[in-house]
């Protein structure tokens, strides 16, 4: 497991929210079988970078954990992740936000190892550097792979119909996951709306 972590980050300020993790490819980016293997491979979908931003501002803090198994199929280097997930950080740092952790898995599905999702190391990894509860966690993906992961950790899982998601949709619903958005944007509404609302979920005066 490889991390880097966004140099803009503001430990100060007042304490954060909750901690949302994200898969990238499908999430906040369109995916490709044939890997995103260089900066002008990366293409946002549409609103993504602008969801990030939101729940940003709001306060909650926003981490990244992504299989990039192209890195062991030799078909870019850590060096080009970087650079594709430094173009990401940029994209953000104009809107005044940023993502503040990164983790990333490089080894090939028979390496074994335990960041790979749907293992939850990458997850675990970032509840621990956060100090986050993982119950109080959620983790945003497109793929049941994704969500298992979520599970294994013990955060909750969220589906986004991009990506792969309108595939997994039918699965994820048999396997207890309530929570389905269209996409990040729709997401992001959801969490920044449930801020209004007590924890018991009622409207008080």
């Amino acid at each position: 497991m490889s991390d880097h972590a966004n140099s803009n980050w503001d430990r100060g300020g007042p304490a954060p929210r909750r901690l949302i993790l994200l898969d990238r490819d499908g999430v906040i980016n369109f995916d490709s079988p044939a890997f995103i293997r260089s900066v002008s491979d990366w293409r946002p979908i549409p609103g993504a970078l602008e969801a990030i931003a939101r729940l940003h501002h709001r306060g909650f803090q926003i981490g990244v954990c992504t299989n990039q198994s192209g890195i062991g199929r030799g078909l870019l280097t850590e060096a080009t992740l970087l650079e594709i997930h430094a173009r990401i950080d940029r994209e953000l740092a104009a809107m005044g936000a940023g993502i503040h952790a990164w983790r990333y898995c490089p080894h090939l599905p028979e390496a074994g190892c335990s960041c790979r999702k749907p293992r939850p190391g990458m997850l675990l990894d970032l509840i621990a550097t956060f100090a986050a509860n993982a119950a109080d966690t959620c983790f945003v993906g497109d793929s049941l792979r994704d969500l298992q992961s979520a599970q294994a950790a013990g955060c909750e899982p969220v589906l986004v119909r991009t990506g792969h998601g309108q595939a997994a949709e039918a699965e994820a619903r048999s396997s207890g996951v309530t929570r389905i958005y269209d996409d990040l944007q729709a997401f992001a509404t959801a969490e920044i709306e449930a801020l209004g609302k007590p924890a018991d979920g009622l409207q008080h005066k």
